[in-house]
């Protein structure tokens, strides 16, 4: 991306150009006074503990509430954050949006008339929202050209506001696939062309050229989607050949393949294929079941995106009549497939296909994870420590440990007991920063 995207980035985030040249100071030190901590999802919370963060990272937890003289650190270097009324957890994983788009009813048209650097910075109101609602990493799986890249670049370089960004690049599809340009004139995105692959040979090289360009993670398409204007069914879309020679070069290149996979066919290719994980699942059956168990490959159910796009087939006009049909068709079975994977003893990874549902309303993935028959804790621990060890990130983010990023968020009440408390998160830190919080609850700095 270009000088001018990064700088048009960082005013709409609200930095001043300045802001990005300041020279880091020394040590920081922030205690949090937690009510209730559950420092590792899936094992009993802690009552009234503090914890210590220096700098990024979390450094201690003691029980109480301990003093800023007590923990050894210059006074003016820090600051007391009260949670003590408030439920404390790691930050939330997303294992699967699409942190540049949103749809929305001219999204056909919008992809036409939207440039890069629009793309870019509407990733930048996007990702400042999936932080606001407590989620402090998401892998995006497909994109359009660089935006989600550079947007993920920006973020780690503290330019603008976001989510650690574990970013895939584009879509890798057959010709006539999911993510090739269905219902489009050929020249309309002919960047898009260099992720259509045909035969083995061919999907080792558009594996390849995706992490020349800087993806962390590959993603392909081996069914047919809800959302590409098609009316091809979602059946599977690439061969055994094709499948192999992606896993092939990415696993050579020390990336994860993540498979968007309805038809249990294809899911089941996947899965024999070697792939990481399979997102949606829609269709799967016993044997994919077994094979998900066999290869250890996490399942990213997407609930979200199944009832969103079933509420926008209801709605005259928003969707085209072939992608209408599928949604309808595709949307009710997602909550049985989850409740079946759970009950089959499938590894469960969060994710939410985000970009199809509104950014910022990822949270809305648990209370249906929940209604499919998952316990309330078990969700969350699949929304952190499950979804933190997909994404190959489980010594740095997924619990609050000693040595891990101070990705702390926190709500009202214990979210075990409700779960649409995750809907409700009120303070926000990532990597040791105060994103979000009410202003009487960070205390001044003695």
């Amino acid at each position: 991306m270009s000088k001018a995207i990064m700088l048009a980035a960082a005013l709409v985030a609200g930095l001043a150009p300045a802001a990005l040249a300041q020279a880091p100071a020394g040590d920081r030190w922030t205690i949090i006074h937690a009510g209730a901590v559950l420092a590792v999802p899936g094992t009993p919370a802690r009552a009234k503990t503090s914890l210590i963060v220096k700098n990024s990272l979390i450094q201690e937890l003691k029980d109480g509430f301990v003093t800023a003289d007590s923990i050894g650190a210059p006074a003016q270097a820090v600051t007391v954050v009260d949670l003590g009324d408030r439920y404390v957890l790691p930050g939330l994983i997303d294992s699967h949006v699409h942190i540049t788009s949103e749809r929305a009813r001219d999204s056909e048209l919008q992809r036409v008339k939207k440039t890069g650097e629009n793309v870019a910075l509407d990733g930048v109101v996007y990702a400042r929202r999936t932080l606001d609602a407590g989620f402090t990493t998401v892998r995006d799986l497909g994109s359009r050209g660089a935006p989600a890249l550079a947007l993920r670049d920006a973020i780690r370089r503290g330019q603008v506001p976001g989510p650690r960004i574990v970013a895939a690049g584009q879509s890798i599809s057959a010709t006539g696939g999911h993510s090739d340009t269905n219902g489009f004139a050929p020249d309309v995105f002919p960047e898009l062309g260099e992720n259509i692959c045909n035969g083995r040979e061919q999907c080792r090289h558009a594996a390849r050229n995706q992490i020349k360009r800087g993806a962390d993670v590959i993603k392909i398409t081996a069914t047919g989607g809800v959302l590409s204007n098609t009316a091809a069914g979602t059946g599977r879309q690439m061969f055994d050949d094709e499948i192999e020679g992606v896993v092939e070069a990415a696993h050579a290149m020390g990336r994860k393949v993540a498979v968007h996979a309805h038809g249990a066919d294809g899911v089941n290719a996947a899965l024999r294929a070697g792939v990481d994980s399979i997102e949606h699942g829609t269709y799967l059956n016993d044997e994919s079941i077994a094979l998900f168990k066999k290869s250890g490959a996490y399942l990213v159910p997407t609930v979200l995106a199944g009832a969103t796009v079933v509420r926008m087939a209801d709605e005259e006009g928003f969707l085209p009549p072939a992608v209408r049909d599928k949604a309808r068709q595709v949307g009710p079975l997602m909550l049985d497939m989850l409740g079946r994977a759970y009950r089959g003893g499938v590894k469960i990874a969060f994710g939410t296909d985000t970009g199809v549902s509104e950014h910022g309303n990822n949270a809305e993935e648990f209370a249906l994870m929940v209604k499919a028959g998952i316990p309330a804790d078990i969700a969350i621990r699949m929304g952190t420590v499950d979804a933190a060890d997909l994404l190959d990130l489980s010594k740095q983010i997924g619990t609050l440990e000693p040595g891990k990023a101070a990705d702390v968020i926190a709500v009202a009440s214990d979210p075990t007991k409700d779960i649409t408390e995750l809907q409700r998160v009120l303070f926000v830190m990532s990597s040791g920063r105060v994103h979000k919080a009410a202003p009487a609850k960070v205390a001044a700095k003695p």
